[in-house]
């Protein structure tokens, strides 16, 4: 949480955002401390595994709480019909080939908090979403990932 900037996202992910924290805050906090109340009450504490556990639990769990509520207070909300159709931007989906096997890949440019690979929504921070960021239909871009380079051609950008 060291990056002070604005989390761009969708309304949709936005809004998906203060369901986590509603359910943090309203079922899972609650469910943590009945178990501390109930380990409590198996007495001598120093011995206590159960007691140590939720109180580990209730720690991890208000970290979540402060992380989530501090990208909520640092969201901008990027409506789809702001973005440009010109140039692969954030929430843009970008249609490309892979110039090396001919195969065709729909990306959707997202942020990080945002990120669902099994949709193919790509972070704008990962290696392929940094190199379709700001390219248009047509360009060719060369991007270095893990396994090697890719050789993509921007055929549509939605």
């Amino acid at each position: 949480m060291t990056d002070n900037g604005p989390i761009h996202m969708s309304e949709k992910g936005y809004e998906k955002l203060k369901q986590e924290l509603h359910k943090l805050k309203y079922t899972d906090r609650p469910a943590v401390v009945a178990e501390i109340k109930r380990a409590r009450e198996m007495g001598d504490l120093a011995e206590n595994a159960e007691y140590h556990a939720a109180k580990e639990a209730q720690a991890y769990l208000e970290r979540q709480i402060a992380e989530t509520e501090f990208k909520l207070s640092r969201a901008k909300v990027v409506k789809k019909d702001e973005v440009s159709k010109d140039k692969a931007y954030l929430f843009a989906r970008v249609t490309v080939v892979d110039l090396d096997d001919d195969e065709e890949e729909t990306y959707t440019l997202v942020s990080a908090e945002e990120l669902d690979p099994e949709k193919n929504h790509i972070s704008i921070k990962s290696p392929i979403g940094k190199g379709l960021l700001g390219k248009g239909v047509g360009e060719e871009v060369k991007i270095k990932v893990p396994a090697g380079v890719l050789n993509y051609k921007i055929t549509k950008i939605e």
